[in-house]
């Protein structure tokens, strides 16, 4: 967890976007924590040079949107800072629209409660589906967003696909040369 002091997320409401402290109170998983960092070093690559943290260990969660039938459908995929989001293929499948994208940034942060760079799976609008890359569960502990660009959560990679609507998808995400820039959470 590079240089993160951590601390039980439950104990911190402060750092957490209300939404997320929400989550938190009725998920019961007793293994996230919660680190406050610098807000100006909450996009992931300053963020894991700042705090000393592995790309690997980082993982990005960013909002999805497509049309189905003139009725918008929405989805939050988890994936690693060394990957990007297959957007136009699995993401567009799984949501059975036609073209899936990334959701505009006001739209949401509106819809999730939540800072711009800081949206995490955790604390997201019931009935959302949640992609999450295998690799992110494979991983033991990540860090992500905690809904606040002023903070970040850890947690084993393995609780995200425990979150209500958590779905783990094979090839959710691709490798990528460079550290994906992907964002909205």
């Amino acid at each position: 967890m590079g240089t993160l002091k951590t601390e039980p997320a439950r104990t911190r409401p402060d750092l957490l976007a209300a939404p997320t402290t929400a989550a938190l109170a009725s998920w019961g998983d007793d293994d996230v924590l919660v680190a406050p960092i610098d807000p100006e070093l909450a996009d992931t690559v300053a963020f894991c040079e700042a705090y000393e943290v592995a790309l690997d260990a980082s993982a990005n969660c960013v909002v999805v949107s497509g049309k189905r039938e003139g009725a918008v459908r929405y989805a939050a995929c988890v994936i690693l800072a060394t990957t990007r989001t297959d957007v136009n293929g699995v993401v567009r499948r799984m949501l059975d629209v036609r073209k899936a994208s990334f959701a505009p940034m006001a739209e949401a942060v509106e819809l999730t409660g939540m800072e711009y760079g800081g949206i995490t799976p955790v604390g997201l609008p019931e009935g959302w589906p949640i992609l999450v890359d295998s690799r992110v569960v494979a991983t033991p502990y990540v860090i992500i967003g905690s809904g606040v660009r002023h903070s970040k959560i850890a947690l084993p990679g393995a609780a995200l696909a425990t979150l209500p609507g958590a779905q783990v998808v094979d090839g959710l995400a691709k490798a990528v040369d460079t550290v994906s820039r992907e964002s909205n959470g």
